[in-house]
Parts: structure tokens; sequence; C-alpha cells
């Protein structure tokens, strides 16, 4: 009888705590993971190096919110766009002291995108010289 009333109760608390992230809009690190499509240690890692700051429950699992998911979003595309990792630390530092460091990280991010738009120029010249190239090629197979 006991382990009934144990598979019941684990059955409700499994309820309970679905309901929990479901209505608190909150999620543990398995369900972050599948959300944002990157491993929990990859989570763990961008905790790690202060990229993300993460609340804990009452038994000090982490918990995420909808803003992290936004937030983790954001993190990755400055990485994708070659945002070197102390940049992003010290941007991520920014955001979570508050509004008052708005001007800077306007300023970094107005670094950063003329870093990308020079970027974006050197591929769109290797893109040209790629696209003249099978230019050159095609025109010596149409000329044999």
């Amino acid at each position: 009888m006991p382990f009934k009333n144990y598979y019941v109760l684990s059955i409700i608390l499994k309820l309970w705590f679905k309901s929990r992230t479901f209505w608190w809009g909150m999620m543990t690190i398995g369900e972050m993971s599948k959300k944002t499509n990157l491993p929990e240690s990859t989570l763990r890692y961008y905790e790690k190096k202060k990229l993300l700051i993460v609340e804990r429950d009452n038994n000090r699992r982490r918990i995420y919110s909808e803003s992290d998911v936004e937030w983790i979003k954001f993190i990755r595309r400055l990485k994708e766009t070659g945002m070197l990792l102390k940049d992003i630390q010290h941007y991520s530092e920014l955001h979570y002291l508050g509004r008052q460091t708005i001007p800077e990280r306007l300023e970094m991010l107005q670094i950063h995108r003329g870093y990308v738009l020079e970027q974006q120029l050197k591929r769109n010249e290797y893109l040209q010289n790629l696209d003249n190239k099978i230019e050159y090629y095609k025109e010596s197979i149409n000329n044999t």
C-alpha cells in the first residue's frame, strides 16, 4: 500500500511542477535546453561565464523564464556575428546592471555593427571572387 501512495504522490508532484512551469512561465534546464536548442552543458557554461544570471528555486535547481530565452538568443547572435567572449561578458554585465548602462551598451553594439558590416563586405568580395571563378570555368567548358 505505501508504494501506491508514493506513486500517486509522485504523479501529483509531477503534475504540480508542470502546471507551475506552465502558469508561472518558468522552465527547468532541460526545458530551456529544448527551447533554445542548446545542450544543458552550454547553458551551465553561459552561467559560469556570467553571460546569464539564473534564478534558483528553493531546492537550488535552475529556473529559467521566457526573458532568459530571448537573452540567450541575443547572446548567440552576438557570438555568431563574431563578438569576442570577453566583450559579450562585459555586455552581459552591463545588461544585468540595468537601464543606466544603456548608453555604454549602445556604443558597444554600434562598434560591433561596424565590425559585422566590415565582415559582410569581405564576404561579399569573397563571393564575387567565387562567382568570377565559376563563370571562368563555365566559359572554359563552353569554349572547348
